[in-house]
């Protein structure tokens, strides 16, 4: 007979999980470079400019890269964004992060929850879906077509396991 507590860490033994984020090829340091060399460049030219009499031109130059700098912290800033899928012999959890910090988190059954894909013939996988109950969730977004069927196979194969439930080890 199983006591309360084996259930529980049968419950918590994870079958697969992922922590996807957005890529960004450009970290801190790359975006100092790229914001001082911009700098500089629209500094100088600005004073061709400027020794030329186009004295407008300088502040021109100067509001460009203010509006550049703007973009990539608003870039920056969406790539806090992340998705967490768990699934456990018991479960299926997708826990969703927005940039603003809003959470969301679904839940579903393994036996019965279905993977659903849409291919393009010339980009490859470019959607993956979870349905169940007549429900139909997105998940993988931040993915390019590569990483989703690397991810499509990795989830299927731990929906299967899951599926055929726990397996007996007498030696643990």
């Amino acid at each position: 007979m199983s006591t309360g507590n084996e259930i529980e860490r049968e419950r918590e033994v994870q079958i697969f999980s992922a922590l996807l984020t957005p890529h960004r090829s450009l970290n801190r340091t790359g975006f100092l470079a790229v914001m001082l060399f911009l700098s500089v460049v629209s500094f100088v030219t600005g004073l061709v400019f400027l020794m030329m009499g186009a004295w407008p031109v300088f502040g021109f130059f100067g509001l460009d890269v203010l509006v550049i700098w703007w973009a990539f912290r608003v870039n920056f800033r969406s790539a806090r964004a992340s998705e967490e899928i768990v699934v456990t012999p018991t479960e299926l959890r997708v826990r969703r992060v927005s940039h603003r910090g809003a959470v969301a988190e679904w839940t579903f059954n393994p036996l019965w929850v279905r993977l659903d894909q849409e291919v393009d013939e010339d980009f490859g996988l470019e959607h993956l879906y979870l349905i169940s109950r007549g429900h139909r969730l997105r998940i993988a977004s931040f993915l390019g077509p590569e990483e989703k069927t690397s991810f499509y196979k990795g989830l299927v194969e731990a929906l299967n396991a899951a599926r055929r439930g726990p397996t007996y080890n007498p030696i643990s």
